[in-house]
């Protein structure tokens, strides 16, 4: 007889088999009654820690071998790995100490057991009395990590890192949310001496070769202080006859997956010849410099060194430090080899027509390159050599204050997965920034690769421009909605780099303010205006391009009385330059500026392209346009008895080309 607790299992155990044979599938994939089989393979781990190391495949190596030899000496990838942390190891080297730092590649969080030291390539006796403590401990190296594994370093060990939820990196750049100009330095020495621009309206702040030595000391001390440094080594200059390899040690992951982005990312192949950079960053910016060291003002100094093609960053995070400090190396750099650096945005056509486009701070520079109908080759730094034009950067660098999905849409899309988020506020739960919140700082900005640009050109260079855009937002309301330039006046408006801010209320008064940048991007140039006005000028003639002023600023009046002019309009005229529509216009001049205005242009009513038409007050009109003259020409003295080297002064030409009353 059988029990009813034997019933019970009888009739489970045979309700499994059931089960389980109505789940088999058939080796060829076909179902069996129309359901699908189970597989319940155990998996091959023994323990948990077994279980996780099953999780990540072993990745081929940073730097992959094509061929076994180099030099026609066959290399190991263990050698080849050695002498890579010893390129590394020589970058990081104390200049007072005659080693540099023991040094091992990988997170020494994952670290199981202690890692080997490192052979140098530098033989010598092991000094007696200079080795510190530094010099018995590991520094970690994380080469060149991917965007993922710079998530994790940046929320596991950086407070204030957050994931959004879009799915880009929001981070902090600490006290200070922008670049600090006055704490800029740039080594004198003999040979910058007579290369670069000095004294008044220079950005160009003097240091001596000591005082940038007894800084780098404190950088390279402070980075092989710490457990682990991030190595980033990648380019600058899409063209690939004249790119520079840099590397950027930095101390954070923040900083590291801001210039994955901004710098042009090397391939595997490519980083198997890399070899010895050109040029070496050391951030250490967490750490201050010391204010008693001569020729420091504040805890803050950004030091360039030409000769030693190196940079110190102290006591400042925000990432653009390290993108405008590359670009004024470039500024130095390329016009060596006749290549003319450029502070711009950049666009090409369908039939290959490229544009540049120049233009200060709210000037429309962003908005008016970015065009769906032609591709993006850049949108902030390019360089224009005997083969065309090349963006330096691998990334964009987007304002991000009061974005909005429906004015710049592709901006809004490329932030995801791999975009860096600086200063944002977000909501807690939710993970959505605020994009109008202006609470840790106005310049809120996100870096991104620029292949998430849709439109973007890849690889980012095109042939010669055939149009040369200078914008101006000029809140005076007097110069026109657009200008076609002679080769002396592009020089003398590039040198000026004019636009027009409306400054804060006062007593409830808004008054327009001129800001003069020279070749829009003053802060940069290593050079006197002059030199890289008369390369742009020898290119724009050699090539064919036209030069054109456009104003994005206010007509019938200055701010406050006339209005802005429409950007739909703005949007024509610049699209009648891109088709050549414009060229074929008939121009009448201008008084005191002497500019040539279109007399007609499709979509664009007639009576604006001469602003006197638009201003009922013609005596204020031309008051305001003496006034903006006399700021334009008390701006140009400062350049017009500048002596470059042995050059002569600067050309009657240029200066006529000027305002004339």
């Amino acid at each position: 007889m059988v029990s009813w607790n034997q019933r019970r299992t009888v009739s489970f155990n045979s309700s499994i088999s059931s089960f389980s044979s109505s789940l088999i599938l058939e080796k060829d994939g076909v179902e069996r009654s129309g359901k699908c089989r189970i597989h319940a393979t155990p998996v091959k781990a023994q323990t948990l820690d077994e279980l996780h190391s099953l999780q990540k495949k072993k990745s081929a190596p940073t730097t992959p071998i094509k061929s076994p030899h180099v030099f026609g000496v066959a290399v190991s990838e263990e050698e080849r790995q050695k002498q890579q942390l010893q390129s590394i190891s020589a970058s990081l080297a104390s200049l007072t100490r005659e080693t540099g730092p023991k040094v091992v590649k990988g997170d020494p969080a994952r670290q199981a057991e202690t890692p080997k030291v490192q052979q140098h390539t530098h033989h010598h006796h092991t000094p007696a009395l200079n080795i510190s403590d530094s010099g018995l401990k590991f520094t970690h190296i994380l080469y060149n990590l991917s965007p993922a594994e710079l998530y994790e370093q940046a929320i596991k060990y950086e407070k204030g890192s957050f994931i959004t939820s879009s799915g880009a990196l929001a981070t902090l750049s600490g006290a200070k949310t922008g670049r600090s100009p006055r704490d800029k330095r740039v080594v004198r020495d003999e040979i910058t001496e007579e290369d670069l621009w000095w004294g008044k309206g220079s950005p160009n702040i003097e240091m001596d070769e000591q005082t940038f030595l007894i800084n780098r000391e404190r950088a390279v001390d402070y980075l092989c202080s710490l457990e682990k440094v991030f190595v980033n080594d990648q380019f600058l200059n899409w063209d690939p006859n004249n790119r520079i390899k840099v590397r950027i040690v930095s101390a954070r992951a923040y900083h590291s997956l801001f210039m994955h982005n901004m710098c042009i990312r090397p391939t595997t192949e490519e980083l198997e010849d890399f070899g010895t950079p050109d040029f070496t960053i050391y951030n250490a910016g967490q750490f201050p410099c010391n204010r008693y060291t001569h020729y420091m003002t504040s805890s803050t100094s950004i030091d360039i060194n030409l000769g030693r093609r190196e940079m110190v960053i102290l006591g400042t995070q925000y990432a653009g430090e390290m993108k405008k400090g590359l670009f004024g190396v470039m500024h130095y750099l390329m016009p060596k080899r006749q290549i003319l650096s450029l502070h711009s945005g950049c666009n090409m056509g369908k039939e290959g027509d490229v544009a540049l486009f120049f233009g200060l701070s709210g000037t429309g520079k962003t908005t008016l390159s970015t065009d769906h109908n032609r591709y993006l080759i850049g949108d902030d730094e390019h360089c224009w050599s005997n083969h065309g034009v090349s963006n330096i950067e691998g990334g964009c660098y987007a304002k991000c204050i009061d974005l909005s999905r429906e004015k710049e849409p592709d901006i809004w899309n490329a932030i995801k997965f791999g975009t860096v988020m600086e200063n944002v506020v977000f909501e807690e739960h939710t993970r959505e920034v605020d994009y109008t919140d202006k609470s840790v700082t106005e310049n809120t900005r996100a870096a991104y690769p620029i292949e998430y640009i849709p439109n973007a050109k890849i690889p980012c260079v095109g042939p010669h421009p055939k149009n040369v855009i200078l914008l101006a937002c000029d809140a005076f309301g007097v110069l026109p909605p657009v200008s076609k330039l002679n080769l002396a006046q592009t020089m003398y408006h590039f040198i000026s780099g004019y636009t027009a801010l409306v400054a804060g209320t006062e007593d409830g008064i808004k008054e327009p303010t001129a800001t003069f940048s020279a070749c829009f991007g003053a802060a940069f140039i290593m050079l006197h205006p002059t030199k890289y006005a008369a390369m742009l000028a020898e290119k724009m003639q050699k090539h064919g391009a036209t030069g054109w002023l456009v104003n994005t600023g206010w007509s019938g009046g200055s701010y406050g009385s006339g209005s802005r002019i429409k950007l739909a309009y703005t949007r024509k005229i610049i699209d009648s330059i891109h088709s050549g529509a414009l060229l074929k216009a008939e121009y009448k001049k201008t008084e005191v500026f002497g500019l040539e205005i279109p007399t007609e242009l499709e979509g664009v009513p007639s009576e604006i392209l001469d602003p006197v038409n638009t201003w009922p007050d013609k005596k204020a009109h031309k008051d305001t346009l003496l006034k903006l003259g006399g700021l334009f020409r008390k701006n140009f003295e400062v350049f017009t008895n500048y002596k470059i080297g042995t050059d002569s002064n600067l050309t009657e030409e240029i200066l006529a080309a000027g305002p004339n009353f």
